[in-house]
């Protein structure tokens, strides 16, 4: 089932299907983009959508400099809605060594994103911190911070380091570094801290005033794996963020997938999974994405 969110993006953003990369710096060992949101990093076993990885592939190849060993290798990666900076390697022995170092050669990678804030303010974090949440994944292979204790799911270690840029009245401008580098952390755990991204279908946003998962890798700095060269790279995010931020959004448009919601509609995984039975096959199909994948994961 397509989720509401993809559906409306097929109807609405003009370049879906058809994003585009933009290379940043290239030389013989790598290359940086920046990549558009809405578009794979990389493809994935049986996926026959577009990739990054796949468009730059296509541009070195029109420029006859791809081979069998000089081409783009992945050396981490980005949602496919998060936008922003990204490396990758262009043999295999430069793919090893950044993989094998990369804590090391990496020296600061930020994002930046837009979050609802707390209904109420005794939940607001401080201006600065560290979030240490260890991270489960659901069925679906979405990761999120346990908040029972009869929840099984194996974990991994997880923090990311957080300052706010600005904090307006109904949402904030966050900038993050991550500590670790797991899927989904960043949405995972502002969104276990009552911040959900904006545009975020995911992790039940109430608000997508952009259209899509409001955060983006702003800034990669590193060492070079073979030259030494301590190297920077930064786009900044849209400017409406900050702008809309500062405004504040009192009344926001319904976001689609909230538009969709029936009145007797069940969000909460607690209330459709008390039964000791678990939840009926009708009950889950009315479960978020989240609930759902916890649910069929016990």
């Amino acid at each position: 089932m397509v989720k509401a969110s993809t559906q409306y993006k097929r109807e609405h953003k003009k370049d879906y299907g058809r994003e585009k990369i933009e290379i940043i710096y290239e030389d013989n060992d790598i290359v940086v983009i920046n990549k558009p949101t809405g578009l794979l990093s990389v493809p994935y076993p049986g996926s026959k959508v577009r990739t990054a990885q796949e468009l730059l592939e296509k541009i070195m190849r029109q420029r006859g400099v791809l081979t069998s060993t000089h081409k783009p290798y992945v050396v981490h990666r980005l949602d496919r809605d998060t936008s922003g900076v990204m490396m990758f390697a262009l043999n295999e022995a430069v793919q090893k060594k950044v993989m094998n170092a990369w804590h090391k050669m990496v020296t600061e990678r930020l994002y930046r994103a837009v979050a609802e804030n707390p209904k109420s303010k005794d939940k607001y974090l401080p201006d600065s911190g560290l979030i240490d949440e260890p991270l489960a994944q659901n069925a679906f292979h979405v990761g999120y911070v346990k908040n029972r204790e009869d929840d099984k799911a194996d974990t991994v270690p997880a923090r990311t380091n957080y300052k706010v840029i600005e904090r307006g009245e109904t949402h904030t401008l966050f900038e993050l570094e991550l500590d670790t580098g797991k899927k989904n952390q960043i949405r995972a755990h502002l969104s276990s801290k009552h911040y959900p991204l904006a545009g975020d279908e995911n992790y039940r946003a109430n608000t997508d005033p952009f259209h899509r998962l409001a955060l983006h890798a702003r800034t990669l700095v590193f060492t070079h794996p073979t030259n030494g060269r301590k190297l920077r790279f930064e786009v900044p995010e849209p400017a409406e963020w900050l702008e809309y931020v500062k405004k504040g959004d009192k009344n926001p448009e319904k976001p689609i997938w909230k538009q969709e919601k029936t009145n007797n509609r069940k969000s909460s995984f607690e209330k459709l999974t008390n039964d000791s039975l678990g939840p009926s096959r009708k009950s889950i199909r009315k479960m978020d994405f989240i609930s759902r994948g916890k649910a069929t994961h016990r």
